[in-house]
């Protein structure tokens, strides 16, 4: 199949922290009468660095709600007509802190990323005879605005640490994205795929 944009981008804004925000927004789509068949899955409130012992279960809540959560009841609204149309692509981005031992100081932000790879894994087996794909994209650090709640000395030495000699760029991982929203990825499901730059 070829799925092209044909120009038209239609932003419809949502507090993911919210059920009733999320359930508005999808009543915006369903009133505008779009077809849903790809699904990318970014959000993540701001980045902190916390003590486990002195983590707020709230707070570690509210992320999960933001980072996972939300897209679960995304996805129960979307998939059903994907898998009645043999189509259907979501890609969730996830982090380096799964695909080995996590970060210190990132228990809410590392708990909430392997919930989303556990979604991504089962709804991979549940939907692969479906004609949906269901994979992720674990970035190492990439300098972005969402690493502004890290210390600057954090961001430095792990770029220094990079076999690299720095954090991603944004280009560089989106290459992931686009691969795995592709035709040709329409058999690849149930894949995390770490861009990292050779950190292993």
């Amino acid at each position: 199949m070829n799925h092209e944009l044909d120009g038209r981008i239609i932003p419809v804004q949502a507090d993911f922290s919210s059920r009733d925000s999320i359930e508005d927004m999808i009543c915006k789509i369903r009133e505008k009468e779009l077809i849903i068949d790809h699904i990318v899955h970014l959000a993540a409130p701001g980045f902190h660095l916390q003590k486990f012992a002195k983590e707020d279960i709230d707070e570690i809540r509210k992320e999960y709600i933001s980072s996972a959560e939300s897209i679960m009841i995304i996805l129960k609204e979307f998939i059903t007509d994907m898998s009645r149309r043999k189509y259907g692509k979501a890609v969730f981005m996830l982090s380096s802190n799964v695909t080995g031992y996590p970060a210190g100081y990132q228990l809410s932000y590392t708990v909430s990323k392997y919930a989303l790879l556990g979604l991504m894994k089962s709804i991979a087996v549940e939907y692969a005879g479906k004609g949906i794909t269901s994979n992720a994209v674990s970035p190492d650090m990439m300098d972005t605005k969402f690493v502004s709640g890290i210390p600057e000395l954090i961001v430095r030495q792990n770029a220094e640490s990079s076999p690299c000699k720095r954090n991603l760029y944004v280009e560089e991982v989106i290459t992931a994205f686009e691969y795995l929203l592709s035709d040709g990825a329409d058999r690849v499901t149930g894949i995390n795929i770490p861009v990292t730059g050779g950190r292993f």
